[in-house]
C-alpha cells in the first residue's frame, strides 16, 4: 500500500510540475554580445544567436537562449558588436589568363575584412569567374559567395576586353540569351564604350522583360532619365547620378550624340548646370523606379588625386601581385598626361559629385556599397577598399547607420533576398562580423574586426591574421620571381 501510494505521488508530482525540455543543439553560440539591429539603426545589448549550418537558428535575451541551447563551438561576444556580413557590390577580376592565380589570391582578402558576399561587375575572366563562383559554392574554393556579370554587353570593338559585342537588336537579343541561360548569371552588365545608345536602351529593356537584374555605365549621348524608365536596375558609380542633376541633360547629351562638343566639353557643361531641384526631381524618380546607385567613390577619388596623392608606400601593395600591380600604370600613365586645367577640373568634380550622397538618401535611393576594386584600377585595394568607401559615404554626409546598412542591407535588397541576407534572426544566414566597437557610433568601427562567421564557419581574429600572412607571403614569392 505505501509502495502503491508512493508511486502515485510521484505521478501526481511529475504532472504537476513537468520536467524541462532537453536543450537543442546548435553547431555554433554567440553569447552576451550587443546585436547590431542594422534596419532599425539600434544596439541591442546582451543577445546570444545559435547557428546550426549555415542558419542562424535562435537569437534573443543570452540567459534564456543559453538556457535553450547547447553548442559545439562557443564565441564569447561580450563587449563585442555582432553586425551581418558585409557586401562589396562592386568588384572586378582581370588582367588576362596570365593574371588567374593572383586574382584568385584576392579571395581571402575580402574574408578578412568581413565581406562574406561579392559582385563581379565583369572583367576578362568571366568563364574563369563563373567557375570560381561554382567552386566556391560547392566548398571546393575559399571565399566569399560570389555573384556576377559574366561577360559584359558592350558594342563593336570596344574598349574593354572580355565583352561580348553587339551591332543589332538581334546580337543583344543572343546575349541576353547565351547569360541567362548558358552562363545563368546574376546579373547583366552593359557599358558604353562603343555600344550604341539605341541598343542600350533596347538591352536594358529586354532584360527587364526577361526578369535579369541589370547595371551599368549611361552612354554620354542619352540622359540618365532615358535610361531609368528603359529599366535600369542599378546605376554604376555616382558621376552618372550625378549628371541627372544638370538642367540642361537633355540639349548636353544631344549635342554629344551629333558630335558638336566632345566628352570634356560634356562633362564641363553638365558639371556647371547642376541644380540642386533638378537633381532632387531626378533622385525620386530613380526611387519610385527602383533604382539603385553604387558609387564607387573611393575608386574615383583614388584616381581623381594620383597627381598628389603618394601610393608606393601603401601597406595594400604587400597583397597585390606584381602583375595585377602592373595593371594599375594604365590609368596612372593617362592621369600623368593631364595638364593642370584638367588636373583642376577632375578634382573639382570628384568634390561636387560627392555632395550628392545625402540628396540621394534624402530622395530614398537604395545606395550600394561597392568598391570597383580589382585589376586596373591603382590602389583600390580589395577587401580594404570597402572600408575606405564606408568613410568617404560618412565624410560626405551620410550618418554611420547608413552606410552600414548600404554594406549590409543594400546589396541583399537589390537582389530581393532580404529574407536571407541582411539581419540577425532565426532563418537568415548564418554570415557575421564581430566587431571590437559599435559600428552606429563610428564607422570606423567595421575594420575592428574580431571574427568573421561565413556560412556558418568561425574565423577568429588568429585565422583571419593566417589568410593575410598567407596572401602577403604569396605576394612576397611573385615579387621575387619577378626580380630580373
Amino acid at each position: 500500500m505505501k509502495f502503491l501510494i508512493a508511486t502515485l505521488t510521484s505521478a501526481l508530482l511529475a504532472f504537476a510540475t513537468p520536467a524541462l525540455a532537453a536543450p537543442q543543439q546548435g553547431d555554433v553560440i554567440i553569447r552576451h554580445v550587443t546585436l547590431i539591429d542594422v534596419e532599425a539603426a539600434k544596439a541591442v545589448e546582451d543577445q546570444a544567436i545559435v547557428l546550426h549550418g549555415d542558419d542562424i537558428v535562435a537569437v534573443g535575451p543570452d540567459a534564456a537562449i543559453a538556457q535553450a541551447w547547447r553548442a559545439k563551438q562557443r564565441v564569447e561576444g561580450k563587449g563585442k558588436y555582432l553586425i551581418p556580413g558585409l557586401w562589396d557590390m562592386h568588384v572586378h577580376f582581370g588582367g588576362g589568363p596570365d593574371l588567374i592565380e593572383e586574382n584568385a589570391a584576392l579571395f581571402p582578402l575580402y574574408v578578412a575584412n568581413g565581406i562574406t558576399t561579392i559582385r563581379d561587375c565583369s572583367g576578362d575572366l568571366a568563364d574563369q569567374v563563373l567557375a570560381w563562383r561554382g567552386a566556391i559554392t560547392e566548398g571546393k574554393l575559399f571565399g566569399p559567395r560570389l555573384l556576377t556579370s559574366g561577360a559584359k554587353i558592350e558594342g563593336i570593338a570596344p574598349l574593354w576586353k572580355g565583352t561580348i559585342e553587339v551591332g543589332s537588336e538581334a546580337d543583344v537579343d543572343a546575349a541576353l540569351d547565351r547569360l541567362k541561360n548558358r552562363d545563368m548569371v546574376d546579373f547583366v552588365k552593359i557599358t558604353d564604350s562603343t555600344l550604341k545608345p539605341e541598343l542600350f536602351l533596347y538591352a536594358l529593356k529586354q532584360a527587364k522583360a526577361l526578369g535579369i537584374k541589370t547595371s551599368g555605365h549611361i552612354p554620354m549621348a542619352l540622359t540618365t532619365g532615358q535610361a531609368v524608365d528603359a529599366g535600369i536596375s542599378s546605376i554604376e558609380h555616382l558621376d552618372y547620378a550625378y549628371n541627372a542633376g544638370a538642367k540642361d541633360e537633355a540639349a548636353i547629351a544631344a549635342d554629344f550624340a551629333a558630335g558638336r562638343i566632345d566628352r570634356a566639353e560634356a562633362n564641363r557643361r553638365l558639371d556647371s548646370g547642376f541644380d540642386r531641384d533638378t537633381a532632387m526631381a531626378a533622385y525620386r524618380r530613380f526611387a519610385q523606379q527602383g533604382v539603385s546607385v553604387t558609387p564607387t567613390l573611393n575608386g574615383s577619388r583614388i584616381i581623381a588625386y594620383l597627381d598628389r596623392d603618394d601610393h608606393s608606400k601603401d601597406a595594400g601593395l604587400a597583397y597585390i601581385g606584381p602583375k595585377l600591380r602592373k595593371t594599375y600604370d594604365w590609368r596612372v600613365e593617362r592621369a600623368a598626361k593631364a595638364d593642370a586645367a584638367a588636373i583642376a577640373a577632375r578634382h573639382k568634380q570628384i568634390e561636387d559629385v560627392g555632395t550628392i550622397l545625402p540628396m540621394l538618401a534624402e530622395a530614398g535611393v537604395p545606395i550600394i556599397a561597392g568598391t570597383d576594386a580589382g585589376f586596373l584600377n591603382s590602389y583600390n585595394y580589395p577587401g580594404f577598399g570597402l572600408h575606405d568607401e564606408l568613410a568617404l559615404f560618412v565624410e560626405k554626409g551620410l550618418t554611420p547607420a547608413q552606410a552600414l546598412a548600404s554594406a549590409t542591407r543594400a546589396g541583399p535588397a537589390w537582389f530581393g533576398w532580404l529574407g536571407r541576407y541582411g539581419a540577425i534572426k532565426p532563418g537568415m544566414a548564418a554570415d557575421l562580423v564581430l566587431l571590437d566597437r559599435n559600428p552606429l557610433e563610428d564607422i570606423a568601427a567595421t575594420r575592428a574586426i574580431d571574427t568573421v562567421v561565413m556560412r556558418g564557419i568561425v574565423h577568429d581574429r588568429a585565422a583571419l591574421d593566417r589568410m593575410l600572412a598567407d596572401t602577403r607571403a604569396k605576394v612576397a614569392a611573385w615579387n621575387a620571381a619577378a626580380k630580373p
